[in-house]
């Protein structure tokens, strides 16, 4: 008998994923725990394996289509279809992924003809019927691109978000901290300040505020798919060399796409730390539904007046974006005010 195997449960807070990748064919035999496709959430890419040993009879979604929890997506069998009602829309033989492209490049899919079995229309029909204009290339926005598109825009319409923002001098910092970036300090100056700020430790579920005892820290990581965030566990029982190895071992991960969906979930507060490739400064949008977020900017010498002389230190911009529905912006400087200090006498 054929089995439908559907979308399982991801794991906490996932409702629906995007097929990235088919690891099998029609026609294709597996094993039972072999791998089949590859599902982008919010969260990770997981990969997910055969429930069965079987013949893959049919492929129920495509590649590049979001769908939520339970949707069926292949059937493993003896070859025997699993019986579906057709698409409303099936006057044409086309994937959905392929009608959003159709759209996007304004392809009429009634003129193309279909080079797939059974004259289904590509991706590869649609582009070569559009008229290309000069200049211009197109592609879908899927994958992690998708989902920064999707939670960025939630964050934008969600949040009321207020930006404070410091001068640091980092320059008492510079004698100190030998071979470690700046980051280690920041993260451990934004526990501390945290710790007397706790309304900044919190995050809004619809309309309750929760308050968090543990201080797992959001570390923004850019990488060639996107941002990407993830969580540095207990910063507060870490020393400063180990703050830094761990940010370092997230950060190396993201870039590899190596880290586990637990690994980009649950964070109580976000760092971010541009660097040399942030501009003089930004505005960090809040990584709702986390209710502030700092931004460490770039460091660089400047003119600055100590004791009545002009001398020459290192200055960087540091920056608190909130949600003013929680955290009032008296608080909020006063926090980001607590960091600085903690920055420019470090111990």
């Amino acid at each position: 008998m054929p089995y439908e195997f559907k979308l399982p449960d991801l794991g906490e807070g996932v409702a629906e994923g995007e097929v990235a990748r088919w690891l099998v064919e029609v026609g294709q035999t597996v094993a039972e725990d072999e791998p089949l496709l590859e599902v982008q959430t919010d969260k990770a890419t997981v990969e997910i394996p055969s429930p069965a040993a079987g013949t893959v009879s049919r492929i129920l979604v495509d590649e590049g289509k979001l769908v939520p929890v339970g949707t069926p997506l292949v059937v493993i069998g003896t070859g025997e279809a699993v019986d579906r009602p057709a698409e409303p829309t099936a006057r044409v033989q086309a994937t959905p992924l392929v009608r959003r492209i159709a759209a996007e490049l304004g392809v009429d899919l009634a003129t193309v003809t279909g080079s797939g079995p059974g004259g289904r229309v590509t991706e590869d029909d649609v582009r070569a019927a559009s008229e290309p204009r000069e200049g211009e290339r197109r592609e879908p926005l899927r994958g992690v691109r998708r989902r920064i598109a999707e939670h960025l825009a939630q964050s934008h319409r969600q949040v009321p978000a207020v930006t404070v923002v410091e001068e640091c001098d980092l320059t008492a910092l510079d004698a100190v901290r030998g071979e470690r970036s700046y980051l280690p300090y920041v993260l451990r100056a934004v526990v501390d300040a945290l710790v007397a700020y706790p309304e900044l430790n919190a995050t809004l579920d619809r309309e309750e505020i929760v308050f968090w005892e543990r201080y797992d820290l959001g570390l923004a990581v850019q990488t060639d798919e996107g941002l990407v965030v993830p969580v540095l566990r207990a910063a507060n029982e870490k020393s400063l060399d180990e703050l830094a190895g761990e940010a370092r071992r997230l950060a190396e991960a993201a870039r590899a796409g190596t880290l586990g969906p637990e690994e980009l979930r649950g964070s109580t507060f976000t760092v971010t730390s541009a660097g040399r490739l942030g501009g003089l400064f930004a505005t960090p949008l809040v990584n709702f539904p986390e209710v502030a977020i700092l931004g460490l900017h770039r460091a660089a010498e400047r003119p600055a007046v100590r004791d009545g002389q002009i001398e020459v230190r290192t200055i960087a911009l540091v920056s608190c974006t909130f949600d003013h529905r929680v955290v009032d912006g008296a608080r909020a400087s006063e926090f980001l005010l607590d960091v600085v200090g903690a920055l420019e006498a470090p111990t």
